[in-house]
């Protein structure tokens, strides 16, 4: 019986000193930076390191640029995010059935992933510029980027980018749900319709919070692109988060720009947080 206790803990120390490489670095470079910059967004600088409680919140709060930056990022978020699952979802389903050149609309899909970032902006910047494809083909005249209509400029962008990853993902859960109970669902009488919304996207609930992650994270990082397209100060419709972090950093307002960076911590957090509870309720009954 000892013996047998002492081969299990050399098992578990044996797996723990695997694991300290991975577990160092996570800590060294992720856990530890980010207590860092808790501690910035607390002090009235990092030279003095004078603790100020939240006055660094209070400020960034208050402040008109990074209030814009909160609004524009959350439109673009509940507009592109919902987009991405619904219009991923929907090609996985079409791809599912027997269409004629399938594995050829699958690698179109696909080929945004293989396409260089600044290939993609030279590529929507010649569509929608002012004497571009796009204006063109709907007989108007219009800045894109300059105008109220920008956002519109990078959900495309997004969905362009994102729709066949996600759609890769569906898929993959649309062949995993048991063929048997589609079989007696069908035989009993039920319709495609039925089988999809009462079967299929019960056994979905997982992927789609999953997509639905990704996606949301995906659209806190859209400002690569939107800075390739349109540079540090864009029009207000296009002035995002990442803008107003960048113009922060490039201030060395390290305090500010660290206390904006936890409250949008916070706010992404919180959004998962929900996503989980919802996910949890929709499916429990399929893990039971």
């Amino acid at each position: 019986m000892r013996g047998g206790l002492t081969r299990e803990k050399k098992k578990k120390l044996r797996s723990w000193l695997f694991l300290a490489p991975s577990l160092l670095g996570v800590l060294l470079f992720f856990v530890a930076p980010f207590f860092v910059v808790i501690w910035y967004s607390m002090v009235n600088n990092p030279v003095q390191h004078e603790f100020v409680g939240f006055t660094n919140y209070f400020r960034v709060a208050a402040n008109e640029a990074h209030r814009l930056a909160v609004f524009n990022t959350i439109r673009f978020s509940l507009t592109a995010v919902p987009l991405a699952v619904l219009l991923s979802l929907t090609v996985a389903v079409i791809m599912e059935a027997s269409i004629p050149y399938k594995s050829f609309f699958r690698s179109c899909l696909l080929s945004p992933m293989m396409v260089p970032v600044a290939s993609i902006v030279l590529i929507w910047q010649v569509l929608f510029h002012y004497n571009g494809l796009v204006n063109e083909l709907l007989g108007i005249r219009l800045d894109w980027l300059k105008s109220n209509h920008a956002q519109v400029v990078i959900v495309l962008l997004f969905l362009w980018k994102n729709l066949g990853y996600n759609m890769i993902l569906f898929m993959s859960a649309l062949a995993s749900v048991p063929k048997d109970l589609i079989e007696v669902a069908r035989i009993e009488g039920a319709g495609r319709g039925r089988v999809f919304f009462q079967i299929k996207l019960r056994y979905l609930s997982a992927t789609i919070l999953f997509v639905t992650i990704m996606s949301v994270l995906n659209s806190f990082k859209v400002f690569r692109e939107t800075y390739l397209m349109t540079g540090e100060y864009p029009f207000d419709a296009l002035y995002l988060l990442q803008h107003f972090m960048n113009n922060t950093f490039i201030s060395l307002d390290y305090q500010k720009l660290s206390a904006a960076a936890v409250m949008m911590s916070l706010l992404i957090v919180v959004l998962v947080g929900a996503l989980f509870i919802v996910e949890d309720r929709f499916g429990r009954d399929i893990d039971e």
